[in-house]
């Protein structure tokens, strides 16, 4: 028998200054679902989704957040637990695929959070204060992020699935990251949702003094707005590339290019390049680039250029400007299907203008977030590119996400980053 209880009586006074924000109003039920044969193996195989055309029996009262408890079709045995999204297609969000008879209570919860943090404590060895403890579907907790900027823990959600469970997850979340201060993230969807009275960027749980809080990667100093920065504030996930460019930038001149927060110049100032250049469309993202490299004591130029892209990088060709280290790491190209062939084009000119910009024995850096452009189609635009050059080149190496983002089924994998060094005579 499947068990599922609301924590009641809840060390209210642990967290009595967001009590009141977080706590449902609702009162999650058990739902029993069979699904079709394909919906039954997207379950056995671990996938965290279950489509709405996957369902053939449920409840007629289901409600977001209910509990659903998956019976195989004809064995009429329990094969995994899911969250009820009435709301999505993604109908069932799964959070155990596995037939193993669980209670899902706070208990569970917790489980699963110090699990996830366990995956990351060899990170947190390395002069670092800032990881991604909860990867959503990855850890188990679909439509919910939760990030680590040093003191501060930042949960971003994506779906209203999480909020019956939500306050005993946040006193887990606290109890094992040791967190000072909690911050809430609302999805856009989640934000005109009138079924709560959470609001973007609420602090939940703490004080926050400065909504910019600092951080250290791989031993280099950081910011993030985690009130009003994009997704929980920062990007996490090409923290070892950015440490990598880095190390490859000593003595040398590097152009950034989507460079957001700065994320790789700050890391090759730090590690001694000579000259870099920041370039992103949002000034205000290049003003935060700038001051994060304040942040760290540095000899080289920073400078900055704001502008598209694409024609800000054909304006440095047409000037004849070369760099010796070139890092093109976009946002994603293809959110929908239909964008597919659109994103690949963009890559292979991407790469054409990368390669282009970069010095003889330079290194290009080519990136790729778009999880519908898959990891070996990403390599093959920019080998395909690359070997329509007269210059000779090596793929020296070929990386994706950082171990604070561990995959756990297909979809989850978006992270994909190849290294391209020129061998010039």
């Amino acid at each position: 028998m499947v068990a599922f209880f609301v924590l009641c009586g809840f060390i209210k006074s642990y967290f009595a200054i967001f009590t009141e924000h977080i706590k449902s109003n609702y009162l999650p039920k058990r739902l029993a679902v069979k699904l079709n044969a394909k919906g039954e193996q997207f379950v056995i195989k671990k996938h965290p989704w279950v489509f709405s055309n996957n369902i053939v029996k449920i409840n007629n009262d289901a409600q977001t957040g209910d509990l659903v408890i998956v019976f195989s079709k004809n064995k009429n045995k329990v094969i995994g637990l899911g969250l009820y999204d009435a709301r999505s297609p993604i109908r069932i969000k799964m959070i155990h695929s596995d037939a193993t008879k669980v209670e899902v209570n706070a208990d569970f919860f917790h489980r699963k959070i110090e699990d996830a943090y366990k995956k990351r404590i060899n990170l947190l060895k390395t002069h670092t204060t800032s990881y991604r403890l909860l990867f959503g579907e990855n850890d188990g907790f679909p439509g919910l992020i939760a990030d680590v900027y040093n003191m501060v823990l930042v949960v971003k959600l994506y779906s209203e699935i999480w909020l019956p469970y939500l306050e005993f997850i946040l006193k887990s979340l606290q109890d094992v990251s040791k967190v000072e201060t909690i911050v809430i993230r609302l999805s856009r969807g989640l934000q005109q949702a009138n079924t709560h009275k959470l609001h973007d960027g609420d602090v939940v749980y703490g004080t926050l003094e400065n909504e910019v809080v600092q951080f250290v990667e791989h031993g280099v100093q950081f910011s993030a707005n985690v009130i009003k920065g994009h997704k929980t504030g920062y990007f996490l996930d090409h923290r070892d590339n950015r440490k990598r460019v880095g190390e490859f930038s000593k003595d040398k001149t590097v152009l950034d290019v989507f460079s957001y927060a700065g994320g790789f110049s700050v890391h090759a100032l730090f590690h001694g390049a000579k000259k870099v250049t920041s370039l992103d469309i949002s000034k205000q993202a290049l003003e935060i680039a700038y001051q994060n490299g304040k942040l760290n004591n540095y000899k080289g130029q920073h400078v900055t250029i704001a502008g598209d892209a694409f024609v800000e990088l054909k304006k440095l060709i047409e000037k004849q400007q070369t760099f010796d280290v070139v890092v093109i790491d976009p946002p994603s190209f293809a959110k929908q299907q239909s964008e597919i062939d659109l994103a690949k084009r963009k890559y292979a000119q991407l790469a054409e203008l990368g390669y282009q910009l970069t010095a003889k024995n330079g290194l290009l850096v080519l990136a790729s977030c778009s999880s519908r452009v898959l990891a070996q189609s990403f390599f093959d635009i920019n080998l395909q590119t690359l070997n329509n050059q007269p210059r000779s080149f090596t793929n020296i190496l070929n990386t994706f996400h950082d171990v604070d983002h561990p995959i756990g089924f297909p979809e989850g994998a978006y992270l994909k980053c190849g290294y391209y060094k020129f061998k010039d005579a």
